[in-house]
């Protein structure tokens, strides 16, 4: 995520067409594939930010601290025409993969469409150093990105996916949550039903409609998702993640 709040900015995806930003503009570099963030298309890259955040000169030398210019601050000097926050999500699971695989390679969002009141506050506090900042700035990255892709997907010509717009529906909407928020229960269509005031199979239909699939087996490939996430990022077994020890039940 990249947000710029002084001066021009460019984002050059390797084989894609350059965008422009201005101050207020956000992108969303969706990765793995590289990019060039700069101020201008022609300016060569000065530095290359490698897997694991390990920065590097173009040569293959590291930095070492040669650009650092303070709290979570570096760049050439500080008073550069050209100021971008920058926040990244190292990691890629399931769950996530689900909203990303729905999204561009490079999200621009420019300030005739995004105005997020969030980019004064998040701009003061990167760069305080007090105790539980790196969890205010985490959860601050989160509402950023959030409201980025509301407002990406709030686009008349959105392409949103089926189970996104769902939720806005009064009746499927409240079942997508009951089945994200407590996947480990015995649902069934019947239960789902009961919660919704619906019949089941008013619900069925509804739910395949605006989802996709039914209500059930999207419950499936949620519990799988949530599972392999599971799996990938703890100590966890395939034996021991059967059973539900991570309260999902496949």
């Amino acid at each position: 995520m990249m947000l710029v709040v002084r001066g021009d900015a460019c984002v050059l995806p390797d084989g894609g067409e350059p965008a422009r930003l201005r101050a207020g503009d956000l992108a969303i570099a969706r990765g793995p594939d590289p990019y060039t963030c700069a101020d201008d298309p022609g300016t060569a890259p000065q530095v290359l930010i490698l897997p694991g955040q390990e920065c590097r000169y173009p040569d293959g030398r590291p930095l070492n601290g040669s650009m650092d210019l303070g709290v979570r601050t570096w760049g050439n000097r500080l008073d550069g025409a050209t100021v971008v926050l920058i926040g990244t999500y190292p990691m890629r699971g399931e769950i996530s993969g689900r909203l990303l695989d729905a999204l561009p390679p490079l999200l621009t969002l420019t300030t005739d469409v995004w105005d997020c009141p969030l980019t004064p506050y998040f701009s003061q506090e990167i760069v305080r150093d007090e105790p539980g900042q790196e969890v205010v700035l985490d959860r601050l990255l989160d509402l950023l990105v959030i409201a980025a892709l509301r407002a990406w997907f709030a686009r008349p010509e959105a392409e949103a996916p089926a189970w996104y717009k769902a939720l806005a529906d009064p009746v499927v909407g409240g079942v997508l949550r009951l089945l994200q928020d407590d996947p480990a229960y015995p649902w069934t269509i019947a239960t789902l039903a009961a919660k919704a005031g619906v019949s089941r199979a008013a619900l069925a239909r509804r739910f395949t409609a605006l989802v996709g699939e039914p209500p059930m087996s999207y419950l499936t490939g949620w519990r799988l998702a949530l599972a392999a996430d599971r799996l990938r990022d703890s100590d966890d077994t395939l034996d021991r993640g059967a059973g539900g020890v991570a309260g999902v039940r496949v």
